[in-house]
């Protein structure tokens, strides 16, 4: 399956090099699977981390360039070590044999042809949890396709209706019609979320939807498309964890954190849209050490 990296187009810009001989495009992947953490997550949404903790995997690198990345070294630097396949699939049992809830792919778009070989093995070996895929959400339509049925619940973002934005804090180029087309493809092979009897996730998609100071408005837009074109029955998830970390401390407008009334204005309108299922996130107290808080569901 590896022989798709002779021409990579897994993610949407389509750089179609060649990572077999060591060629690196813009997520700065070569051939090799790199991981940069796996553990036991508590502070995810609760139905994804519950009592037990999500299964956390973190993969290096990443085909976004947020001004604001909270984990940039892991994105931008590359900080991680490589893994074979195997090992990739014995991680996954090992988390699950920790009573992990599910096992949760963070930024995994360049390594999809390893996951899929990763995860055969292990459902072969027991691998029993439902597997989430977390992602920026800019995604290619036939890459998603290839995950269908290997992966229980999609958790995308949804960061930007503004493509502006999306130019000037992650360099990427046409992301709302890109990312808008993967989330319904998304919704397409696993509908609505299925929680089990103690509340846990099983299937389908959770939208995440990171508030940015002075960009209220583009706020605003993300969630109206989510109502008008996903429905009322998927979950979103609104954060209020943005603080300025990496190139963001030096830039405007972006340089310091939510504002209370900002927040409140987001909230109020979700109220307006009658939005009915899904998390909001306190407000963190502190930029240095932001400790995620969920308020109760909608």
């Amino acid at each position: 399956m590896l022989e798709g990296l002779k021409e990579c187009k897994l993610c949407p810009h389509n750089c179609k090099i060649n990572r077999l001989e060591g060629k690196i495009g813009r997520c700065k992947a070569t051939d090799k699977l790199k991981i940069a953490l796996v553990s036991l997550h508590h502070f995810e949404e609760p139905c994804i981390s519950g009592t037990n903790g999500s299964g956390t995997i973190f993969f290096s690198n990443c085909n976004f360039n947020c001004v604001f990345c909270q984990n940039y070294e892991i994105s931008q630097e590359g900080f991680g070590k490589e893994i074979s396949i195997d090992c990739l699939a014995e991680k996954m049992i090992e988390q699950q044999e920790k009573g992990a809830h599910n096992i949760n792919l963070v930024t995994p778009v360049m390594y999809v042809y390893h996951i899929i070989e990763a995860i055969k093995i292990a459902r072969k070996n027991g691998l029993e949890i439902p597997i989430i895929y977390n992602s920026n959400g800019y995604e290619n339509l036939e890459t998603l396709k290839m995950l269908e049925g290997y992966i229980d619940v999609y958790l995308p973002d949804f960061k930007y209706a503004d493509n502006e934005l999306a130019q000037k804090y992650s360099k990427i180029n046409n992301y709302f019609e890109i990312t808008s087309n993967a989330i319904k493809e998304m919704y397409r092979q696993v509908g609505a979320p299925k929680l089990d009897e103690n509340g846990i996730i099983q299937k389908g998609v959770i939208i995440r939807h990171l508030v940015l100071p002075e960009a209220i408005e583009n706020s605003k837009k993300v969630l109206k498309w989510i109502i008008n074109n996903i429905g009322k029955d998927v979950y979103i998830s609104i954060m209020a964890q943005y603080f300025p970390t990496y190139k963001a401390k030096n830039m405007d407008k972006i340089n310091r954190k939510l504002t209370k009334e900002e927040f409140k204005e987001i909230e109020e309108y979700m109220y307006e849209l009658e939005i009915e299922n899904g998390y909001i996130q306190e407000l963190g107290e502190h930029e240095e050490e932001y400790v995620p808080e969920w308020g109760k569901g909608l």
